[in-house]
């Protein structure tokens, strides 16, 4: 029986719309060349830390999982001074949440949170990933707040990030962790302006979703190329 008849008689038995798939998406196999940038897992952006991401200890198990897929992880730290001019506290008047202008542009305010050598600041744990390679520690210039993990607020002061993975031959990075609006959309793009194929793996991500910044930053991401994956997309993890 040829195909096209045997398609019509399976769709008169309603049987098509249950069919699998005839090609499954394939999974990507991260090799030498890929990392595993794991962000700001740290006690401050977890329940019962000073800025809590609701669900940020659920990605904990995802990230630990899709390290066996990696052989080159590198981890980011939010490493903030006391009286940091991010948090609310430093300005007079103002409250979490609200907006100021620094000299290199419009800055949110957050609570105090990841302050330099305390346990809030510590990574998470739970977290095991043994094979870490490098931990990049972002945000500890008292005035300019720090996002991504390859430069600060200011777009001028890099953190080395991108030559350490260029010297290494990493061509590709998966990016995880916390917030998934606001350091894990700042590392993607400027991965991917720094000429890295950019992945962003959602379910190991949550965010803090301030004023719909989640649909804002998954629509720059997409506009620049980083492309939303799951972690089942991941072979090996």
């Amino acid at each position: 029986m040829q195909r096209r008849t045997l398609l019509h008689s399976a769709a008169a038995l309603g049987l098509v719309a249950l069919a699998p798939p005839l090609f499954a998406a394939a999974k990507r196999k991260p090799g030498a060349n890929a990392a595993l940038i794991v962000v700001d897992v740290q006690n401050c952006f977890i329940d019962g830390g000073t800025l809590p991401v609701k669900g940020g200890a659920e990605v904990v198990p995802v990230i630990n999982k899709l390290s066996l897929a990696f052989q080159n992880i590198v981890v980011t730290q939010d490493w903030h001074t006391q009286g940091h001019a991010s948090f609310a506290s430093a300005h007079g008047g103002k409250k979490p949440f609200d907006s100021i202008k620094l000299n290199y542009g419009n800055q949110v305010l957050w609570p105090d949170h990841c302050v330099q050598g305390t346990d809030d600041a510590a990574l998470h744990k739970d977290l095991k990933l043994p094979t870490t390679q490098l931990i990049i520690r972002k945000g500890y210039n008292k005035g300019v707040d720090s996002y991504s993990a390859f430069q600060e607020a200011d777009r001028k002061t890099l953190t080395g990030l991108a030559g350490y993975l260029k010297a290494r031959g990493i061509k590709t990075v998966y990016i995880t962790g916390l917030a998934t609006d606001f350091c894990v959309a700042w590392t993607a793009l400027d991965a991917r302006a720094a000429g890295f194929e950019a992945y962003v793996v959602e379910d190991a991500t949550r965010a803090i979703d301030l004023n719909g910044s989640l649909a804002a930053a998954w629509k720059q991401m997409a506009a620049k190329g980083v492309k939303r994956i799951q972690s089942a997309d991941v072979e090996g993890a």
